[in-house]
């Protein structure tokens, strides 16, 4: 059996007839669908050496983001997916010969598609319960913060006449330390209050929210939330509505609004076997 005997895996799917036509993924790579008879699922694939992709930071985010690319658009040709994580391989795996010179094949082996035709026959109701849960929804990102600079404009008028009338240079930095330690301490109990509430407003348009980590936030910003909701496609434009609502409640928030994108936050796939 070759050793380049792999498929890289980019996503599960309904087995819609076309919709990988033209597609490509990693390094510009053709992806077809690998129909796996009598579940209705395929797996979006590209055939593939046996060995996970290895490269600078810069590198890696072009292939993340060339994947990204192409499950998206494989989503909304299907309406739902359920994506996986980047460099999931299955290889090829020959069958152990015991000393008798007998094939035993209980360990899985055969060709990289056999291996994984086998595993999502085996999972293919779990799979099928989470493409129902997806349907019809998509994964927005949501980051909210407070400008302090913004928030404490209507204060600096008073604080700026107190800093001009101090004569020392020393005076006038300990000041200056003291009113943004001021300002980044309101802004700290203001964005907890907001949090709390927010969560449940943004919960009252979407289906579920998952904290992530903030992915872009200005030195003079102060976290508020950062989220991402799994939302009904026709649920968008009511969570827009619910952020132009809070921007006019609070000047002071900054909000980036992203996506709609496929679930990646939602999709829990099963583990593949992995080279």
């Amino acid at each position: 059996m070759s050793e380049r005997d792999a498929l890289y895996v980019y996503a599960l799917l309904p087995d819609r007839a076309g919709a990988a036509d033209g597609v490509t993924g990693i390094d510009g790579l053709p992806l077809r669908l690998l129909s796996v008879p009598g579940t209705g699922l395929a797996a979006l694939v590209h055939d593939a050496p046996a060995t996970p992709y290895q490269g600078g930071d810069e590198q890696v985010r072009r292939w993340v983001d060339e994947q990204s690319r192409a499950v998206t658009l494989v989503w909304e040709r299907t309406g739902g997916l359920l994506p996986t994580t980047f460099n999931v391989l299955v290889a090829g795996h020959a069958p152990d010969t015991g000393t008798d010179g007998d094939a035993d094949t209980a360990d899985g082996a055969g060709t990289a598609e056999q291996r994984l035709t086998a595993w999502v026959t085996e999972q293919a109701p779990k799979i099928n319960e989470q493409l129902a849960a997806l349907d019809g929804r998509c994964e927005l990102r949501v980051e909210i913060t407070l400008d302090r600079t913004a928030l404490s404009a209507d204060d600096t008028g008073a604080d700026a006449a107190d800093a001009a009338a101090v004569r020392s240079a020393g005076l006038r930095r300990l000041l200056a330390k003291q009113q943004e330690q001021q300002s980044r301490q309101a802004a700290e109990r203001l964005a907890d209050a907001l949090h709390a509430g927010l969560r449940g407003r943004l919960l009252s348009v979407a289906d579920d929210l998952r904290d992530r980590g903030r992915t872009h936030r200005a030195p003079q910003e102060t976290d508020v939330l950062c989220a991402a909701l799994l939302v009904r496609k026709d649920e968008i434009d009511a969570v827009g509505t619910l952020l132009s609502e809070l921007q006019a409640e609070q000047p002071a928030v900054r909000i980036r609004f992203l996506g709609p994108w496929p679930p990646y936050s939602f999709a829990e796939t099963p583990e593949t076997a992995r080279v």
